[in-house]
């Protein structure tokens, strides 16, 4: 070979019309992994690897007699080699070219653009289940316009949506959309025997599951599996609806597409849950504040199993339940003690499974105020979870009773049934009642008949004087010579009065 070619920056292989090789310079050895000496006088078949179409082979089956390129993948290389053969009287050169990273540039591209418009299409299914969950009045309808807009997609091939029974592992499934076939029975048999399927640990981390290739998942049972292959499915994405730590349901999203969700995705997908969980929690809450009547439910508590109820046994005390507030998945409730101390209740609920923390508010001779943090897994905790008002609830010798309001389009039976398959526990009465209507004047004159004429002049001058602005306009000595007091009575008569006007207001706001 030709000095200048021997050195050429690209591979240069001297061949005859008939295919012979001739010689190769180092370039083309390099690039075909051969040695150069040794693949003198072989075919060009042996000295170039099958190429996917075999382009170079084929273009030797009758002498070459015009220049030709071809670019090809090359397996046992690994490579794109650029191929260009030039005929030439009685010798053909072959000149090779690397084009492996150019393929790949272009790949890459093409899968950032093809991710690119996804991303577009996923965004904006996700802004419409998003407007979309902001008109659901009902969980039905969350649960339904879920389904719709992703099982309905030429992205996905079918969506099911499962609620979390209260007080339980169980899911029930709810609402469904797409071309289901035989996955969907599949799940729906899984759920029914209890198994760990991939939706239902996502209910128990909280977090997105995703499982793809489906098929290849030993964690998914082998049911689903095979009609997972059968209807052509090959990824899953779970996603938890929940509401700071409490999950309500899950919805699981299968497509055909292998490897469909990145991790962008799955982040956006999480978004979605956890604005369906928030949907959910203010759907329960909206639908008890805007009914006109309630389903009051009585439950009875049997036994010491609980851990009011065994505080209550083991002091001698009577413990009521003033008030509760939710707080993620734990409840802040507030006791009153009768009949027994404080101390003695907030030791006996130290330490307790179910109970988080204890804090005395207040001690007397005879009773007290105790404060008590209790997780979802306790009789206030679950009914709380549910979205339901708890109106009273009380502990001691007569008995235990928790008495709870629900919306009537609730299902007041799954709840009932739920609360006592998991605590021993009766439903000892229901009825339904209208819920009493106060007006605004109502409120005013109740507030005012609780109100001193000292405390009524105290709030309206410390309003007006900007007491209660911040930075404030007037400090405390100032609104107290503009009354003619001195600083403590202020005070005093601000306290008072700020715990009536709240008083006044939380009770007009649970009527």
């Amino acid at each position: 070979m030709d000095e200048p070619l021997e050195r050429a920056p690209i591979g240069v292989v001297e061949v005859t019309p008939t295919g012979r090789v001739r010689s190769l310079n180092r370039s083309a050895a390099t690039l075909l992994e051969v040695d150069a000496e040794e693949s003198a006088d072989e075919t060009i078949d042996d000295v170039i690897p099958p190429s996917v179409s075999d382009g170079v082979p084929n273009a030797f089956g009758s002498p070459p007699d015009a220049e030709r390129s071809i670019e090809e993948y090359y397996p046992e290389l690994d490579r794109w080699l650029s191929v260009t053969i030039v005929p030439g009287d009685e010798r053909v050169f072959v000149y090779l070219e690397d084009a492996t990273e150019a393929h790949r540039s272009q790949r890459r591209r093409e899968r950032l653009e093809a991710d690119r418009r996804r991303l577009t299409v996923t965004n904006e299914l996700i802004a419409d289940i998003l407007a979309a969950l902001v008109d659901a009045s009902t969980r039905a309808e969350i649960a339904t316009t879920i389904c719709e807009h992703l099982g309905e997609t030429e992205l996905y091939d079918f969506a099911w949506v499962g609620e979390r029974e209260p007080g339980s592992a169980n899911v029930a499934l709810r609402a469904s959309a797409g071309t289901t076939d035989r996955t969907l029975d599949a799940i729906e048999a899984a759920l029914a025997d209890g198994a760990n399927v991939p939706e239902r640990r996502a209910i128990e981390s909280g977090t997105v599951e995703t499982v793809q290739p489906l098929g290849d998942d030993d964690s998914v049972p082998e049911s689903i599996r095979r009609a997972a292959f059968a209807d052509g499915l090959q990824s899953l994405l779970a996603i938890p609806l929940r509401h700071g730590s409490s999950v309500h349901g899950v919805v699981g999203l299968y497509t055909s597409e292998r490897d469909a969700f990145t991790d962008r995705e799955r982040s956006s997908f999480g978004t979605v849950g956890e604005m369906a969980g928030f949907a959910v929690n203010a759907t329960r809450h909206r639908s008890l504040l805007r009914s006109s009547t309630v389903v009051e439910l009585t439950f009875a508590l049997r036994g010491a199993g609980t851990p009011l109820a065994a505080a209550a046994m083991e002091t001698g005390a009577e413990l009521s339940v003033e008030g509760v507030v939710q707080r993620d998945d734990q409840l802040l409730s507030y006791l009153t003690v009768e009949a027994g101390g404080a101390g003695p209740v907030a030791d006996a609920l130290g330490g307790v499974d179910g109970v988080e923390s204890v804090r005395i508010v207040s001690e007397h001779d005879d009773g007290g105020s105790v404060e008590l943090v209790v997780a979802s897994d306790t009789p206030l905790g679950l009914l709380a979870s549910q979205g339901v008002t708890i109106e009273s609830a009380s502990f001691g010798d007569d008995g235990h009773r928790v008495v709870a309001e629900l919306p009537p389009d609730e299902d007041v039976k799954r709840i009932a049934a739920a609360f006592t398959r998991r605590f021993d526990a009766e439903v000892i009465a229901k009825r339904e009642r209208e819920r009493e209507v106060r007006t605004d004047a109502d409120f005013e004159s109740a507030l005012a008949e609780r109100l001193t004429d000292h405390q009524t002049d105290a709030l309206r001058t410390a309003l007006l004087a900007e007491y209660f602005e911040s930075p404030r306009g007037s400090t405390a000595e100032a609104v107290a010579n503009s009354l003619g007091i001195t600083g403590p009575t202020l005070l005093h008569h601000l306290r008072a009065g700020q715990r009536k006007l709240l008083e006044a207001y939380f009770d007009h706001a649970s009527d």
